[in-house]
Order: structure tokens, then C-alpha cells, then sequence
């Protein structure tokens, strides 16, 4: 699979790594491939900023040692920590209310200048996010990094304190538990065109209840989950049954609070999507996953939980 981060290592493959702890420039350099690393294992845009910021720090407590890899080093940090948040966070997503899906990270527009473009690239895509969800802490650690930035296992093994065996293992586990097709990372630009024509289909069905036209656009098997929090309501169990699924899409009191909104196009995760709006404020952002064909929704999340629509900026 394609790494999301190859621009990076092209990029730096040439330039000597610092012989000694200038944190400024390691913040520079490195604070994009930290944070990937981070949001992956998270699912979460504020507590891998977190996560970002802590390693930073104690780089900053350790300015004046000699370290030959600070991007190895930076990226052991990272992971380390997430495992333990994982760890620890577990029995609160296990009593969370409702159906747990990753936090959005979203622009309102395209980007231009070289920095933002390589942060672009950088996203993950939704769909993507929502895969993970499906992986033990561990599990999603050697998945992710061995299949999103294409690190070694020797390499994997070292930062995680197992055996290169042992992580093979696990990555072989951790692709069973996954569909035999994996969502793409991200989404080709020369895709969007008919992402946004989805969209659109999508957005005109919705507000008008129109059953048939709903039909065209999803799978045989769709998926459709909500994510409230317990902070706002919405439907609290995911989905698998097509004619349930359409119900949902269609029905006139269903979602109902969905049609009094302003409807809007967003980048969500480097990718076109949907954002619904009430007093110019985000009050929920719809992603749609799309089938390999790219023309029909297999996947419909909603993100209602007002906690996870900060970083969202229209």
C-alpha cells in the first residue's frame, strides 16, 4: 500500500539527520509525521496534539543528549505514548454512550502553499479512521505503522520492545480482523469531482425523503453509524441492514433535525464531505464512504458529539 508519508522520506532521504537536540528544528521538521503518527492511533485530533506537544517537551528535557535518530526516537515517543492512552482510555470507550467514532479533522477549502499541501497529503481518510477502530491498541500500532508509513518490522519491533517475529504475528492478526478490501488512505484529487457529485445526489435524496433516488446511491450492504456522546441525540446503534439503513435515510421523522440545517461542503480528512451548520456554527459533519467503484456509499457516519467538531473550521 502506498505510504502517506513517502513526500517525507523523499524529501529528507538526502538531508543528514542533527547531531545533537535543537528541539525548534525538530519541531519543524517532524511535528507533521508526529501527529500522523498520533491521529492513527487515536482516532483523536485533540488528544494526538496532546500527545505531539508532551513528546516535544521532553525532548526540550533532554536538548543535551546526543540522539543519532531523532525521527526513529520521535516516532518511539509517539507510540509508546498512545499505547498507554489506548491502555488506559479503554474502560471509558467501553462505557461511552452510544456508538465511538473518530474525531474529523477538517478545512473549509484547498490548500496552496507547499507546507499546507504536504500536511494534505498527510490526512487519513475517514473511512480509514473508522477501520481502525476494529484493532487492539497494539494491533493498530503495528498496523499502522507498518502499513501507513511502511516502517520495518525490526524497526517496529525495537520501538514496541517485542520480536520481529512477534510483531509479524501481529500485523498477520491484525489483517484477518480487517475487510479483505481496505477503504483507501486517502483520497485521489482526481476523485473528487465525483465524490462531490455523490455528495450532492446524496444531500438532494436526503432532504427529500426520495427513497428510489437513496437506492441508487448506496451498496447492497451499507453501514450507517451516529455518534452522539450522550451531549446530543441521535440514533445509538450501528446499522448493518440495508432496508434499515434507507429507513433511516429517508424516513421523514428520522434525522429529522438534520433537514433544518444549512448544508455544506467541507474537506474533511483530505477528502470532500459534508458539514451541516445552524447559526454559522458546525453542528454535525456527515462522511461518506465510498465502494471501490467510488459511485455508490457503502458507509455513513454522523458525528453529533459537539466535543469532536471543534477542529472542524468552516
Amino acid at each position: 500500500m502506498q505510504s502517506n508519508l513517502n513526500s517525507d522520506s523523499n524529501q529528507h532521504k538526502y538531508t543528514p539527520e542533527p547531531s545533537s537536540l535543537d528541539v525548534g528544528a525538530l519541531y519543524k521538521q517532524y511535528k507533521n509525521y508526529a501527529f500522523a503518527i498520533a491521529y492513527r492511533m487515536l482516532g483523536s485530533v485533540t488528544e494526538a496534539e496532546d500527545i505531539v506537544q508532551d513528546c516535544f517537551a521532553e525532548l526540550q528535557r533532554l536538548r543535551n543528549r546526543l540522539i543519532h535518530q531523532p525521527k526513529s526516537y520521535i516516532g518511539k515517543l509517539i507510540v509508546n505514548r498512545c499505547l498507554n492512552l489506548l491502555n488506559s482510555a479503554r474502560n471509558q470507550r467501553e462505557h461511552y454512550v452510544g456508538e465511538w467514532l473518530p474525531e474529523p479533522l477538517g478545512v473549509h477549502e484547498l490548500v496552496n502553499t507547499p507546507e499546507e499541501a504536504i500536511q494534505q497529503k498527510e490526512m487519513i481518510s475517514y473511512a480509514y479512521l473508522v477501520m481502525l477502530e476494529r484493532l487492539s491498541p497494539v494491533e493498530r500500532a503495528v498496523f499502522v505503522l507498518r502499513e501507513a508509513f511502511e516502517h520495518d518490522y525490526s524497526e517496529i519491533a525495537g520501538w514496541l520492545g517485542k520480536t520481529e517475529s512477534n510483531c509479524r504475528q501481529i500485523y498477520s492478526r491484525a489483517r484477518r480482523n480487517l475487510p479483505e478490501q481496505l477503504p483507501v488512505i486517502e483520497q485521489a484529487s482526481a476523485n473528487w469531482k465525483t465524490k462531490k457529485e455523490v455528495l450532492s445526489r446524496f444531500t438532494t435524496a436526503f432532504l427529500a425523503h426520495d427513497v428510489s433516488a437513496m437506492l441508487e446511491l448506496l451498496t447492497d450492504q451499507p453501514v450507517f453509524t451516529a455518534d452522539g456522546g450522550g451531549v446530543a441525540r441521535t440514533i445509538m446503534r450501528t446499522m448493518h441492514v440495508h432496508k434499515g439503513v434507507l429507513a433511516i435515510l429517508t424516513s421523514p421523522r428520522v434525522l429529522r433535525s438534520l433537514r433544518e440545517r444549512m448544508w455544506k461542503p467541507a474537506f474533511i480528512n483530505g477528502e470532500p464531505q459534508l458539514a451541516l451548520m445552524k447559526d454559522g456554527q458546525v453542528t454535525e459533519v456527515l462522511c461518506l464512504e465510498m465502494d471501490a467503484s467510488g459511485k455508490r456509499i457503502h458507509g455513513v457516519y454522523l458525528i453529533v458529539n459537539p466535543n469532536k467538531l471543534a477542529t472542524v473550521q468552516l
